[in-house]
């Protein structure tokens, strides 16, 4: 990840806290050889101490297949985003940008034990079940087990050993606080981008 001196210094604290709230994000590995870097749009969950993540892939999918031997991973976990007009700074000789949060994090890929994947499937729903309460959470032991079985057969478990973890929040710190104060109110309105009100929030209190 390129990271701006400006938009780098937020603690691993906080990056791991986004990401676990997330539990989304973009997994790549670099395809090997004549290969292009492959690429998978997966949930994940990161156990407490944020250093390992688990997922599931399909089993055609080509970064399953690579997995014969561990290979180095990124996951691209993405924060709010939008559209910054120069405008809303109300100084002059401002240009467009786009403020927006990412979490980087690298480590080692492989895949987990077959006996693993009831495991990483059930802890995946959970997280994302307990947050939807009052709704009573679902599991899956609701389905019947010969269809679970014929969708689990389909996919794979892995884990990825974290060993470092990046970031960029891109948030206005470079411009004085009530230039970006201005901005941060324009952007929860602007309907470009995503999250808004939470990159606004952000953005009046961007890490320095």
């Amino acid at each position: 990840m390129y990271q701006a001196p400006s938009f780098h210094k937020q603690t691993k604290a906080k990056n791991i806290e986004l990401a676990r709230k997330r539990g989304f994000g973009v997994l790549g590995v670099n395809g090997g050889g004549n290969h292009p870097p492959c690429l998978v749009h997966i949930p994940f969950v990161l156990n407490e101490a944020g250093t390992e993540l688990r997922a599931h892939l399909m089993r055609s999918n080509p970064i399953a297949r690579l997995l014969t031997q561990p290979l180095q991973a990124v996951m691209a976990v993405s924060g709010p985003d939008g559209y910054i007009s120069p405008d809303w700074y109300e100084i002059p000789d401002q240009v467009p940008t786009w403020n927006y949060v990412s979490v980087h994090l690298l480590g080692l890929l492989s895949l987990l034990p077959a006996e693993d994947l009831q495991q990483v499937i059930d802890d995946t729903s959970q997280v994302m079940e307990e947050r939807l309460a009052p709704k009573p959470v679902w599991h899956s032991r609701k389905m019947q087990p010969d269809t679970l079985e014929r969708m689990t057969r389909m996919i794979v478990p892995v884990k990825m050993e974290i060993t470092e973890v990046t970031s960029t929040w891109k948030l206005g710190q470079n411009k004085d606080e009530g230039v970006r104060l201005r901005a941060a109110q324009a952007v929860k309105t602007s309907g470009i981008g995503v999250e808004l009100d939470e990159l606004s929030a952000f953005m009046q209190d961007p890490p320095t």
